[in-house]
């Protein structure tokens, strides 16, 4: 099943996402880590997708300003898991999509969500991935 971040946002009654313009040079999104995203409005969806789900596993983990590399590392990693989970799909698309940006379009996320599940495949996965882009 996809992984669907407005639904999970929607379940959480205590926060508020506020659509802004004014965040730092760089800065898609970020949380107060307890009640509040600030997200701004000229994402794509994809990109929106991607960055709610990211600022949502910040806030599971009470995240506030800005973390160490370990910690943004993870939420990364739990963010491409939550949005590309079946590695089946992931294997068949890289076989036939001409391109990373290609890829990302038709798994609905990010190049850089996809870069972050293909570089933290486990072994048992990356087996599937290449054995599913073999058979095509």
């Amino acid at each position: 099943m996809t992984y669907h971040p407005w639904r999970t946002l929607r379940a959480l009654d205590h926060v508020t996402l506020h659509w802004v313009d004014d965040l730092p040079a760089g800065v898609r999104a970020m949380t107060d880590g307890h009640s509040t995203i600030w997200m701004r409005h000229t994402l794509s969806q994809v990109e929106r997708r991607c960055v709610l789900t990211h600022e949502l596993r910040h806030l599971h983990h009470g995240h506030r300003g800005h973390q160490h590399a370990k910690a943004e590392t993870a939420v990364r990693q739990e963010t491409a898991r939550l949005l590309i989970p079946d590695v089946h799909q992931l294997g068949d698309v890289m076989a036939w999509a001409n391109d990373d940006l290609e890829a990302a379009d038709e798994l609905w996320v990010s190049p850089d969500v996809l870069y972050t599940r293909m570089k933290h495949l486990h072994p048992t996965e990356r087996a599937v991935v290449l054995g599913r882009a073999r058979r095509h």
